[in-house]
């Protein structure tokens, strides 16, 4: 987590979330709400000062350990049935 955001001598904090494509705007609502609320939580501030932002890549540009997460983790949907 970074505060990155300076407004009126104080920091906003900003939560960037980098994850895989494929999660639906509903659970990016869900998430928002509950990482919002851990943060108030935990560091105090309004809910309002809490910036989120969502990074949707895809697998073919990320990797681990010199692999493609596209051949680390292939879609269950793009496997030909048997």
């Amino acid at each position: 987590m970074r505060c990155l955001i300076k407004t009126k001598g104080s920091r906003m904090p900003v939560i960037k979330v980098d994850m895989f494509k494929g999660r639906t705007v509903e659970q990016k609502r869900q998430l928002a709400k509950v990482l919002t609320d851990g943060y108030v939580q935990v560091c105090g501030g309004k809910p309002q000062s809490v910036w989120i932002i969502f990074e949707d890549t895809d697998k073919s540009n990320w990797s681990i350990g010199g692999e493609l997460c596209s051949d680390l983790y292939p879609d269950q949907r793009a496997q030909p049935s048997k």
